[in-house]
């Protein structure tokens, strides 16, 4: 089950109830994925060019694989009706969607077929097509019996949920609209499987004392949490202190700011908390995911990480001479910081083409208003990001007004010295477009109105003081937030 326009394959599921009479009402789940290191080697030379770009990179309009496309597109994907080279994990849970048992197997493979997101879930919704059809009773009614166990288990881990945004282009490449990605059950219930497999590798090479690369996601710094803490405040929420923090806090206020004017700043905030996550040969946890071990097993034709785990697994079972080699054990710490590296720098390369995208959709729409929240705030200016597409843009200091304007750094505030008018993080604003660069995806706005009052008019342009009062506000909050830094600290 993949994205309707899916070039590779690299994952297969399969479940039906478990017959096991000591696991009453549970269901066992099968995931296949390619198996990348039967023709991959280690020491070869796409094996070198694979670890060299570390993953495939995801743009709206092409895909920049790790493994050419013979491999990816062909040979290593689990096309329906091939017989395709797999690893393979049998993984029980009970009627709580709990694992109870797992085992891993190498082999061969045949497709049932090969759906899209939106046919699986048009076919639940009671509208099967053709294809989906013959496959309710035996596959697909079966995997969402098994997904609905899963998401029990899911809502007692607490996962961080957070919503990603995606770009949909045209066929000439003109960006048609930018929302919040569709999140389907059909998404949810391969999410699900996928994590499970993930954690079954990670537990199987831990139990197996066999080294690999695990996917590490440590737990927020304390400053972060403090300044996430100050937004949630000045949106009316709370965010739990004084306890070790959780994924279930984390999600109780992005619940609670849900379908509320201050979602997307709180959205935003909560990921800027986050700490980016990376690859170790150390186990260290993944706080996101709420789980104590994991390792990415079921993306080999697009994360080199995963070709690791395989490779791995391949070792600890004994199945062949194209596992884990003294050489690559050797060098797993500097693997796991390249690969760290690369992914860094594919997401930073995606978000870039992205904000050009979005410069380009927004350069024909030059001088009119837009709604949005101002998402950051600097020396130089101010950031909102547009209720409509989700863009960035940046307010010029200069353009605020004529009046000078000071920065509280800890305050993370904008403070007139003539009006006193204070600008900060969350507050509604309503910006006009003066500019869109789609070569560079800078976006530059002018302030019209915040909190649904007309900006003022400063009385002169030079280096004045904000009013006493205003100072000695800034100045009591400041205090307040280094108090309780110290006590988070202490």
């Amino acid at each position: 089950i993949d994205p309707s326009d899916a070039r590779d394959h690299d994952d297969a599921v399969w479940a039906h109830a478990d017959d096991d009479p000591k696991n009453e009402g549970g269901h066992v789940i099968w995931v296949a994925i390619a198996d990348v290191a039967h023709y991959v080697r280690s020491g070869s030379a796409l094996d070198a060019e694979a670890r060299k770009r570390g993953n495939s990179s995801y743009f709206p309009d092409r895909v920049v694989p790790m493994l050419p496309d013979r491999l990816s597109g062909d040979l290593c994907s689990l096309h329906e009706g091939l017989p395709r080279a797999c690893l393979a994990v049998r993984m029980q849970i009970d009627a709580h969607g709990e694992k109870v048992g797992h085992r891993f197997v190498r082999g061969l493979m045949r497709s049932a077929a090969s759906l899209s997101y939106q046919q699986i879930q048009t076919a639940m919704d009671g509208a099967p097509d053709d294809q989906c059809g013959p496959l309710m009773d035996e596959v697909i009614r079966p995997l969402y019996a098994a997904h609905d166990a899963l998401q029990q288990a899911r809502r007692k881990r607490q996962p961080l949920d957070l919503p990603k945004r995606k770009v949909l282009l045209s066929d000439e490449g003109r960006v048609l609209s930018v929302n919040f990605a569709e999140r389907l059950d059909a998404h949810k219930l391969i999410e699900e499987c996928m994590v499970l497999a993930n954690v079954a590798a990670a537990e199987t090479l831990v139990a197996r004392r066999s080294p690999l690369i695990f996917r590490v996601h440590e737990e927020p710094a304390p400053e972060k949490l403090d300044s996430l803490r100050e937004v949630a405040e000045a949106a009316g929420l709370v965010l739990a202190k004084g306890q070790v923090l959780r994924t279930a806090h984390l999600n109780a206020l992005l619940h609670a700011a849900q379908d509320t004017d201050h979602s997307e700043v709180i959205n935003m905030s909560t990921l800027r908390a986050m700490t980016q996550a990376y690859y170790a040969p150390q186990n260290f946890g993944h706080f996101g995911l709420a789980l104590q071990a994991y390792a990415h097993f079921t993306s080999p034709i697009r994360r080199y990480a995963d070709l690791v785990v395989h490779r791995a697994l391949i070792t600890a079972h004994g199945w062949g001479k194209d596992g884990l080699s003294p050489a690559e054990i050797e060098q797993l710490e500097d693997t796991a910081q390249h690969i760290s590296e690369t992914e860094r720098r594919s997401m930073m390369a995606e978000r870039d083409t992205n904000d050009r995208y979005l410069a380009a959709f927004l350069s024909e729409r030059l001088g009119e208003e837009f709604t949005g929240r101002i998402s950051g705030v600097a020396k130089f200016g101010v950031f909102v990001r547009l209720d409509e597409t989700g863009a960035d843009g940046l307010i010029p200091v200069r353009s605020l007004g004529r009046e000078f304007f000071h920065f509280d750094r800890e305050a993370g505030t904008l403070m007139g010295s003539d009006t006193g008018l204070t600008i900060g993080l969350g507050q509604r604003v309503t910006v006009r477009l003066a500019e869109a660069a789609p070569v560079s995806g800078g976006i530059a706005l002018d302030l019209v109105s915040i909190e649904g009052e007309q900006m003022p008019k400063g009385g002169r342009s030079g280096r004045g003081k904000p009013p006493r009062r205003k100072q000695a506000a800034a100045r009591h909050k400041a205090a307040k937030v280094k108090r309780k830094v110290a006590r988070k600290r202490g």
